[in-house]
């Protein structure tokens, strides 16, 4: 559980507990038995909420209540949870990660494409005015698994592409995309056959700014992960996204520990 859920996660435990307690000793009184199993659902709801939308519910928790986390080595995050401060030498410092999504790999390339590809990656760097770190975690996913994966998805495609066909009047375009799903679907199965391991890779960026005041280095932060994003997501034709809340400290952390396993690796995807 990451530092900034475990509070939170805490109180939801707190009233399940709470009400779980109050039934016990409610004696039969239904006043006391309903509010005792408010709280069991009010902890439950608040579980699962947190669970599925934490990335979302904590910084506007932390932002409405203006909660600042101090982390250890003089860290701080601001009530927004979207840059990591720090007071260093008369100035504030503030970094800001933003998440990158590959959907190609470079096997999947010809060469020439592969030299384009890098020449496009030099010209956008060169065209950033301002330190950036990227880091990059690679591993190999769990063959059982993932062979799996792309066998249901192809079979779940075949069902759809059947039912298309098989009505009145199908849709051309729908076909179109079902037929390419399949395909996709049958040169990935066909890759794990021939013995090619699938890799999977995690990439993120990092920027920071300084700032003699801790909202001007937030602010300047963002222009820079601002121009980055853009950057990035037009030369590169890949997702960019600002990571805030657990999976800013997600990065953070990895900066001294990663993952110790594949499946590990799995679950901390960005």
């Amino acid at each position: 559980m990451e530092p900034d859920l475990r509070y939170f996660t805490y109180g939801a435990m707190g009233l399940c507990l709470i009400g779980t307690a109050g039934v016990f000793i409610s004696g039969g009184q239904t006043f006391v038995t309903i509010i005792s199993a408010f709280f069991c659902m009010a902890g439950a709801a608040l579980t699962i909420a947190l669970f599925k939308y934490g990335y979302f519910i904590v910084p506007f928790l932390t932002k409405q209540g203006n909660i600042v986390q101090i982390m250890e080595g003089d860290y701080e995050i601001p009530p927004a949870q979207d840059v990591i401060l720090k007071h260093s030498g008369g100035l504030y410092y503030a970094s800001a990660f933003l998440g990158i999504k590959l959907y190609e790999s470079t096997t999947e390339k010809t060469h020439e494409e592969n030299v384009v590809y890098s020449e496009y990656f030099e010209r956008a760097i060169s065209s950033v005015r301002f330190p950036v770190k990227f880091s990059m975690m690679v591993y190999v996913k769990d063959l059982s698994k993932h062979r799996m994966k792309w066998e249901t998805r192809h079979a779940e495609a075949q069902l759809r592409l059947s039912r298309e066909r098989e009505k009145p009047e199908p849709d051309v375009l729908k076909i179109d995309r079902f037929e390419k799903e399949i395909a996709m679907c049958e040169s990935q199965l066909n890759r794990i056959i021939a013995g090619e391991k699938p890799m999977g890779a995690i990439l993120y960026a990092m920027t920071t700014s300084t700032g003699i005041s801790k909202d001007a280095a937030t602010a300047a932060v963002k222009t820079q992960a601002t121009e980055l994003k853009s950057v990035l997501a037009n030369a590169l034709n890949v997702e960019v996204e600002f990571l805030i809340a657990d999976e800013m400290l997600r990065c953070f952390d990895w900066e001294h520990i990663i993952p110790s396993s594949d499946s590990k690796m799995e679950q901390s995807a960005l």
